[in-house]
């Protein structure tokens, strides 16, 4: 933080007012892939932030320097702000849309911002909307919600970026606390912080980067979530139940009993990808029993089978990526582990 501090002063000069936005980094042991169908997911967040220094500006513009990128964005609210595919500076632009839709910005933001580690699979698009959002609000006296932060975060992500996920991202970044799991239910965004059992082991977790990076936007996870609303409307046609509009599709809205029936009927690529669906939602069920119980070992095993599951029934991911996994899977002292999703920020 000394560093992007220094940098600061050097462009903008000391003042007075500069405040920090330090937004973390999370993970997802249990219950990936399922949060765009309404289902349970697990979040926990890490020591690894995105972090920002800002101070108020006397006019109505966003001047934004990124430690991680080479160029600095700079607009003013006035103007009607677009995507820009591949550009950094448009997660701040989707930030000040999300926001404008309720309230009127006046006061702009002198920032510089930076990431820790390769942080993309961690969420960092996440991170870096709540750190925006929340120095935009500060700085023009909007108060807002955690759950307010987490929908007009999701909202940059679906709307104006245009990738099609739920809600892990941003909850987890919200809502996590030091030693507890948060438990999300996707489909009525209630939640629980789970305590971690008085006999957990001690643990760490431990990142390791691939060196393989991507974009969401520029591979087949969006393909992917249409698969498995196919999928689901699949299960209802073989069950003679209303067809609703496919994009309105949610396999949390299909009893398991529909599933264990028809699942046999469905072509492969799509029997698969309900798999993973059905059977992570027990998985985090079960993950949050052993957490509140202090099983690490079981709730290690879950995750491991959470990883295998991603990888074999939603497909994702690359050979790369699996060896490393099954390397970890067989190395002493690591109760589990899961790879984040290759082809983006899962």
């Amino acid at each position: 933080m000394s560093n992007l501090m220094d940098t600061f002063i050097a462009k903008h000069g000391p003042s007075d007012n500069i405040r920090v936005v330090k937004s973390p980094l999370r993970i997802c042991p249990i219950g990936a892939h399922s949060d765009y169908q309404g289902g349970r997911v697990t979040g926990m967040t890490l020591d690894a932030s995105v972090d920002m220094i800002y101070t108020p500006r006397e006019d109505n513009y966003v001047e934004i320097q990124s430690e991680d990128f080479p160029d600095t964005e700079l607009f003013s609210f006035g103007h009607d702000l677009e995507y820009i595919p591949g550009f950094w500076g448009s997660y701040i632009r989707g930030a000040v849309k999300a926001l404008q839709q309720d309230y009127v910005l006046k006061v702009g933001l002198n920032t510089v911002i930076s990431g820790k580690l390769p942080i993309g699979g961690l969420s960092s698009s996440a991170a870096v909307t709540t750190a925006y959002l929340m120095a935009l609000c500060d700085v023009n006296g909007i108060e807002v919600s955690k759950m307010d932060i987490i929908m007009y975060s999701h909202w940059v992500e679906t709307e104006f970026i245009g990738l099609k996920n739920g809600i892990l991202d941003q909850s987890a970044n919200v809502l996590s606390m030091n030693n507890q799991l948060m438990v999300m239910d996707c489909l009525s965004n209630e939640y629980e912080m789970v305590d971690k059992g008085k006999n957990f082991d001690d643990f760490e977790v431990i990142v390791v980067y691939s060196g393989i990076s991507k974009n969401l936007m520029g591979t087949d996870f969006n393909s992917r979530v249409e698969e498995v609303r196919v999928a689901g409307w699949l299960l209802l046609e073989l069950a003679g139940e209303p067809l609703p509009a496919l994009e309105d599709v949610k396999l949390r809205n299909i009893p398991v009993e529909i599933y264990e029936k028809y699942k046999d009927q469905l072509p492969e690529r799509f029997r698969k990808r309900a798999a993973h669906f059905y059977t992570e939602q027990e998985r985090v069920l079960e993950g949050a029993k052993a957490f509140e119980k202090g099983d690490i070992r079981t709730f290690g095993q879950l995750m491991f089978e959470s990883g295998k599951s991603s990888f074999y029934q939603q497909e994702t991911g690359i050979p790369e990526m699996k060896l490393i996994f099954d390397i970890l899977e067989d190395a002493d002292g690591v109760y589990g582990a899961r790879f984040v999703n290759v082809e983006g920020v899962r």
